[in-house]
């Protein structure tokens, strides 16, 4: 993978090159004009000048899109990239000359247009036709008036001018707000989905990013990580087979589940190593039929939760099974209940991002589509359930809110003190001080992709939310009225809320992902004390472990924000390739990080295999 962002970094068009650089010398001039006198004029008036001062002066590029259509428009040059990410890969002219169309469908008769709903289309010639959305993976290179994006294959389209490239892009963002929010992109609406607190995520280059900027690396790292460059596997072992889940721990051992059982591994500095015991379900019986939702360690990692849907292919499950490792035995059957009432829970959470190493903790939270709350395993009447002779015990609802609109919460964590973020079906991103449950601090509006994974910053200044198609970077800090630096967690941000960082694959690597191309699970590196920062991000795409240096997107003059229009997107990252598609990617605990490799592995478990990899620096 080590060279596949190389192929796509530029693309030289010997056959017309100098043509372009004529026209676009002579599209400068008119531009320099149009600047020079049109601060007195009005946006229109403006525009149709710099129209007739192009056309009066027939520009060679005007002349050379003409040869074949004189009366083409919105004129395009389209690529296509074949190879892969051989070394034989690149770039070739698809259609010398062809042109562009944002097109609007709509539904016929009840049934949806051919494409996956009804919406803006983009049309290139007659071989592209593609709903307008982040499925695209869309890549900007303004320096070089080129766009990539993916639609069954990884095109590029080249524009003849700076003014056409510029066009293009805010009528693809336009009509991705509308496919997206179902209304068109006017400011209006754009304050009504995101609210004025939030207008830096509307118009990034107004955005305070004082926050930011403070967070820059220390260090001059502009050096990009590409590919899976300085890489070292130090283990890959067989995992039985049917590998659901991976349970990290933070002290001697960490734990595979799969359908026969708990396999338990032993913590290294350079890794997990296999001990070769496994805790099979029931004493040694076998639990085939059993789909894993979520895993959770408690009890100083002596217990592990096990919660699996209550009906196969829905996320909600109606209790947990509780295995106690040191006896190798499921203890408890636990049920889900509030008010006598059966209840499902879509996730479950611990208390805190340390709080598994506790060796009293009883507690830990849960969370349906509705629903935000803490539960405790610690039986109300002082007695340990024996569940041969008796039905599931109940959990103890200790604290928590039933919302009476929907929330369509989806997924959530905690940071070191307890507080929680939750993410949505919408988008959305809430936060919860540790004091309530009831009303978020801060809600940060979506970006029209659901969340589907959440993390936090042990300290709580960074979240985390994953979608289908890209990462979404935020930053919680902000200043009070008193000067004070806070987060969104402890009160409410106000007016200078800074714009977040989008963390995406580049075309070409969604593209080889594969069919399995959405982003699962995503994760900061794992930090369980005050004082310490998280060094990676890491996320899980089909057969790839994507890992991005947390510093360098963090950093406002990194190479990946030049030439940008709207939010910053970092496309600098290392890739971890495995031969099928990975269940979960995580990195240990920060305290087996060595002295000559300043992160800890990362562990990548498949269903068949289970891997320890240890990063060696940034790729500088």
């Amino acid at each position: 993978m080590g060279s596949s962002q190389s192929h796509e970094d530029g693309i030289i068009d010997s056959d017309c090159e100098e043509e372009e650089e004529e026209a676009e010398e002579q599209y400068d001039d008119a531009l320099g004009d149009h600047q020079k006198s049109g601060s007195s004029s009005g946006t229109h008036k403006g525009l149709d000048e710099i129209d007739a001062k192009l056309k009066s002066l027939k520009l060679k590029y005007s002349s050379y899109q003409q040869q074949g259509n004189p009366n083409l428009k919105n004129p395009v040059k389209l690529l296509l990239h074949i190879g892969g990410d051989t070394p034989k890969a690149k770039w070739v002219i698809y259609e010398k000359l062809t042109s562009y169309n944002f097109v609007k469908t709509a539904k016929t008769n009840g049934n949806e247009d051919e494409l996956d709903s009804a919406g803006w289309v983009l049309e290139v010639g007659s071989k592209v036709r593609v709903r307008v959305s982040t499925e695209m993976q869309m890549k900007m290179f303004g320096d070089q008036r080129r766009v990539d994006f993916v639609n069954k294959a990884v095109w590029a389209l080249k524009f003849l001018s700076d003014y056409e490239y510029r066009n293009f892009v805010t009528l693809f963002q336009n009509c991705l707000f509308e496919n997206a929010y179902g209304m068109e992109a006017s400011e209006e609406n754009k304050v009504k989905v995101y609210g004025k607190e939030f207008i830096g995520w509307v118009k990034p280059e107004v955005a305070d990013d004082s926050m930011w900027e403070d967070a820059k690396d220390l260090s001059t790292d502009s050096a990009p990580l590409k590919g899976n460059r300085g890489s070292i596997e130090e283990f890959e072992e067989a995992a039985n087979g049917g590998v659901q889940s991976l349970a990290l721990g933070a002290l001697d051992n960490s734990f595979l589940v799969n359908d026969i059982g708990v396999h338990v591994y032993r913590n290294l500095n350079r890794g997990i190593n296999g001990k070769g015991i496994c805790v099979k379900y029931d004493g040694g019986g076998n639990a085939s039929n059993l789909t894993l939702k979520k895993t959770l360690l408690m009890r100083a990692e002596t217990n592990i939760m096990l919660m699996s849907p209550a009906n196969k292919g829905k996320p909600n499950a109606t209790g947990l099974k509780q295995v106690d490792i040191e006896t190798g035995k499921i203890v408890t059957e636990w049920k889900f209940e509030k008010d006598g009432s059966d209840i499902t829970m879509r996730d479950i959470t611990n208390d805190t991002k340390g709080s598994q190493l506790d060796p009293s903790e009883s507690t830990f939270l849960g969370l349906n589509d509705k629903i935000l709350c803490q539960w405790d395993i610690r039986d109300k009447k002082g007695m340990v359930q024996d569940i041969a002779t008796s039905g599931s015990p109940v959990l103890h609802w200790t604290q928590g809110h039933q919302f009476s609109r929907g929330t369509n919460f989806q997924c959530f964590a905690s940071t070191g003190d307890g507080s929680i973020v939750v993410g949505s079906l919408d988008g959305k991103i809430r936060l919860y001080s540790k004091d309530s449950m009831r009303q978020a601090k801060t809600a940060f509006p979506g970006l029209g992709s659901p969340i589907t994974q959440v993390d936090v910053t042990y300290d709580g200044k960074w979240v985390l939310g994953t979608t289908d198609t890209y990462l979404i970077l935020i930053c919680t800090l902000f200043t009070d009225k008193d000067g004070k630096t806070k987060t969104g967690f402890t009160g409410r941000m106000g007016n200078r809320i800074p714009a977040p960082r989008l963390l995406k694959l580049t075309p070409l690597d969604s593209h080889l992902a594969g069919n399995d191309n959405k982003f699962h699970g995503g994760h900061f590196s794992w930090v369980t004390e005050s004082g310490n920062q998280e060094r990676h991000v890491v996320a899980t795409v089909g057969k790839f472990s994507v890992v991005w240096d947390f510093q360098q997107v963090k950093n406002t003059s990194h190479g990946c924000y030049r030439n940008q229009q709207g939010l910053k997107s970092c496309y600098c990252y290392k890739i971890v390739l495995k031969d099928e598609s990975i269940v979960e990617s995580r990195f240990m605990h920060d305290k087996y990080a060595g002295s000559d490799l300043p992160e800890a592995p990362l562990i990548v478990a498949t269903p068949l295999k289970v891997s320890s990899i240890s990063l060696s620096g940034s790729g500088r």
